[in-house]
């Protein structure tokens, strides 16, 4: 891992032909499956490939692809360079969102070359594969919240086939898809696109990666926006409650909304709500619910489904209409349909390796595993932060037992002293990263570089989310390197 003083320590050099590589940039093709549904990439976008080696301990080793997408700044009298996106996941296709969601980026554009990549271990970089869509499709309607020994162990051998499944398909990519090594993608990036300083946007996971590219190159990161920030200092155990407690709050939040209505399904009253919701919930593990789309809903898709729907304000909607339909008529599509959302499952049934990277770069990261019986313990304190997602979320603190790569290490180290300031965001009502992570992360790269500020609203990502005050000091702080004063608040 990173030397103590926040640099990165002696590494040996990549060779002239990785960091003297020239780019082949092209039209860029249909997504991949791995990198989930969506379509190709308008004419304003071109795709290539940069090299990079998989084991950064042999730079001159074996080298992988990482699938890169750029749309060129608009202005090029007024290009400032780069401006490099990660969109989380871990394992999201950065080459598949940003094109899909090149308008809410209009303006940065202007000045800078707009650049998306899959990170390695996902989509077209190498995409972490375990299970067929088939496979997938019964591993994720599996009972994953068991109640009894029995329900237990049958869980456990599923987690265990799941992580042997991975290690047959894609044993030589599982030891380096580490948060470290795709920081140091970045750097290569930023030298074969001819940056002399990285510019960067982090969302969700992507501020973790930023941050330990921070840590590890504090006099090559430039402008750094990490927005819908993760808690570094947090273990499995702490960061999983926190997340528990955020999806909670977001999900009480859409109730206060809904009963106003007066045709709520979920009953008139938050507290109501939340009971009813979590004992039908409790009634899939029983009867599953029928679909058109000849799979069942069953409680764990139901919860899942209900999760996605969290992520954004403009989905509550689409939430109320789903909870109607399952709990008033016994139909489940529109939640399975938020389920297949959020897993990247497309009409073929073919999924993208979204879950299997974050899995897997979750695993390479943390050595800090949770038993299964401390999660028996944990699973009461878990469902009092959250009764409707209490339990499903504490039994994926699981997924890494049995998997068969050792983490690097308990923590993240992302201290960066000697960087320049690094914008750090948080939202109320983020289920996903809750509010509090944005001020730890600030903190934990150092008092005199994480500038925290924070926004009043819901969804996961602040800046997408239109506030007019966030997208200010963000575009001012990328545009024009203004910097807002700490603990800048938008209402």
């Amino acid at each position: 891992m990173s030397a103590p003083g926040g640099s990165a320590p002696a590494h040996p050099t990549p060779p002239k032909s990785l960091t003297g590589q020239q780019l082949r940039w092209n039209r860029c093709p249909d997504p991949a499956p791995a990198q989930g549904p969506g379509p190709a990439p308008g004419k304003a976008w071109e795709c290539a490939t940069l090299k990079v080696p998989l084991d950064w301990d042999q730079p001159r080793g074996r080298t992988i692809g990482l699938a890169l997408v750029r749309a060129k700044a608009l202005d090029r009298d007024k290009r400032i360079g780069s401006l490099i996106f990660n969109f989380g996941g871990p394992g999201a296709s950065g080459a598949n969102i940003l094109p899909a969601v090149e308008d809410k980026f209009e303006r940065l554009r202007h000045s800078y070359d707009l650049v998306g990549f899959d990170p390695r271990g996902a989509g077209r970089s190498h995409g972490i594969t375990c299970l067929s869509g088939a496979e997938l499709d019964r591993f994720y309607a599996r009972d994953a919240t068991p109640d009894t020994p029995e329900e237990r162990a049958a869980n456990a051998a599923q987690t265990r086939r799941y992580a042997a499944a991975c290690q047959k398909e894609s044993a030589a990519v599982l030891p380096h898809v580490d948060t470290e090594s795709a920081a140091r993608d970045i750097d290569l990036m930023r030298e074969v696109l001819g940056d002399r300083k990285t510019s960067y946007f982090g969302i969700s996971y992507g501020t973790l990666l930023g941050a330990m590219y921070v840590h590890l190159f504090p006099e090559k990161a430039g402008r750094i926006v990490l927005d819908g920030a993760v808690d570094p200092t947090l273990g499995p155990e702490q960061a999983d409650l926190m997340q528990t407690r955020g999806f909670q709050l977001a999900l009480d939040h859409w109730m206060k909304k809904c009963v106003m209505s007066k045709k709520c399904p979920t009953g008139q009253s938050v507290a109501e709500g939340n009971r009813r919701l979590a004992s039908w919930l409790r009634g899939l593990d029983a009867r599953a619910l029928p679909t058109n789309r000849g799979r069942k809903l069953t409680a764990d898709l139901a919860t899942v489904g209900i999760a996605a729907a969290l992520y954004s304000e403009q989905l509550w909607d689409v939430l109320t209409r789903g909870l109607d339909q399952a709990m008033r008529h016994g139909r489940g599509d529109i939640l399975l349909a938020l389920s297949d959302l959020h897993n990247e499952r497309d009409s073929q049934g073919r999924y993208s390796s979204r879950q299997a990277a974050q899995t897997a770069v979750n695993c390479a990261d943390t050595s800090d595993h949770v038993s299964e019986e401390r999660i028996t313990e944990l699973v009461p304190r878990f469902r009092e932060a959250s009764p409707v997602f209490g339990q499903y979320l504490a039994w994926t603190m699981g997924a890494c037992n049995g998997w068969p790569v050792h983490g690097k290490s308990v923590r993240l180290d992302v201290r960066a002293p000697g960087a320049g300031p690094v914008l750090v965001i948080g939202a109320t009502g983020d289920p996903a990263t809750p509010f509090a992570g944005a001020r730890r992360l600030a903190q934990a790269l150092g008092k005199d570089v994480g500038v925290e500020i924070g926004m009043r609203g819901e969804g996961h990502g602040a800046y997408v989310s239109g506030n007019a005050c966030l997208t200010r000091l963000v575009d001012d702080y990328l545009l024009w390197n203004i910097v807002p004063s700490r603990g800048t608040y938008c209402e």
